[in-house]
């Protein structure tokens, strides 16, 4: 009998000693099975400035959740990013256009498939600031008359008899802006703006926020977020397009009511990047599915639900062809 008991429990701590065994080899195949499943890598991305505020809590959120990913943001302007993306040089280009016909011929000639991702809205504000006391509103033919190379309004005066005779001065994104680019074509359709003496480019949007802030005479345009993160020292001026003066907000923008200059923004992706770097697909699935949210953070506009979805499909499709 003694014999039968010790063989019992020597039957019972070799299962238990079994289990264990089990459960620590389960343990460390679901250990590896995560660790196979982490992303790694760099991921390149560049472009629009109009953008960049989305884009810079997007990656900051998505390094801290994906440590071993590198995610590298840069800013040179619409345009500057798709110099780049069209040879192959980023895997993302932020762009606050569309991309032209001759940068989308450039990509091919360089066997690039670049695909469109849409992330927000956005409305372009045009600015003066707090101190400016006499101008709340302009019409589109006013901005035409202030921004036109070809115009002889050189004063606030020469706009209206009644504001100062005071030289206007201009702060506006450079020529590899997405953000100039769409300004030229509805606002200056397609003809030369104003540059040199009393006009100031940049693709750094803040240069143009503190070229505006502290002077009374300056008008200037850039992202609705630009505006919303300043609005202490800058005012926004509402648009008159003909159906009547209008303020940029983020329901002003999404229902199209300031118009013309309620737009979309972008990303674009490098396709060979989407379906050979597991980590850029990673990120853009990351960045469609949390776009809505960090761009109302910044102060553009979301999406909708739904419309996020479908290019998050998209891209899942993509990554088969």
């Amino acid at each position: 009998m003694k014999s039968f008991k010790n063989l019992a429990l020597l039957f019972a701590f070799t299962l238990v000693l079994g289990t264990l065994a089990a459960c620590g080899s389960s343990d460390n195949e679901d250990a590896n099975a995560e660790g196979d499943s982490s992303v790694s890598g760099p991921i390149a991305i560049d472009g629009s400035s109009t953008v960049f505020p989305i884009m810079e809590g997007l990656t900051a959120q998505y390094a801290q959740e994906n440590p071993e990913t590198e995610p590298a943001l840069n800013s040179s302007g619409s345009g500057g990013g798709f110099k780049k993306s069209t040879v192959g040089e980023i895997d993302l280009s932020n762009a606050s256009r569309p991309i032209k016909e001759e940068e989308q011929a450039i990509a091919e000639e360089n066997g690039i498939e670049l695909k469109e991702l849409e992330l927000a809205y956005d409305g372009l504000s045009v600015v003066v600031s707090q101190q400016n006391d006499f101008v709340d509103e302009l019409t589109t033919d006013q901005l035409r008359e202030i921004f036109l190379d070809s115009s002889d309004v050189k004063t606030w005066s020469d706009v209206n008899p009644d504001w100062p005779d005071e030289e206007i001065e201009i702060f506006s994104p450079g020529h590899d802006s997405g953000t100039f680019d769409y300004w030229n074509e509805v606002i200056l359709e397609e003809e030369p703006m104003r540059e040199g003496e009393n006009t100031t480019l940049s693709e750094d949007d803040n240069t143009l926020v503190r070229g505006i802030k502290d002077n009374p005479n300056a008008i200037g345009f850039f992202g609705y977020a630009y505006y919303e993160a300043n609005e202490d020292s800058l005012k926004a001026l509402a648009i008159d397009d003909g159906e009547g003066a209008v303020k940029p907000s983020p329901e002003t923008i999404q229902d199209g009511s300031y118009a013309p200059l309620s737009r979309p923004l972008f990303t674009y992706v490098n396709l060979e990047s989407l379906q050979e770097k597991p980590q850029v697909l990673d990120f853009v699935k990351f960045t469609l599915e949390n776009a809505g949210a960090k761009a109302e953070e910044v102060g553009y506009v979301a999406l909708s639900d739904e419309e996020y979805q479908k290019q998050i499909e998209d891209v899942n499709n993509w990554v088969k062809e």
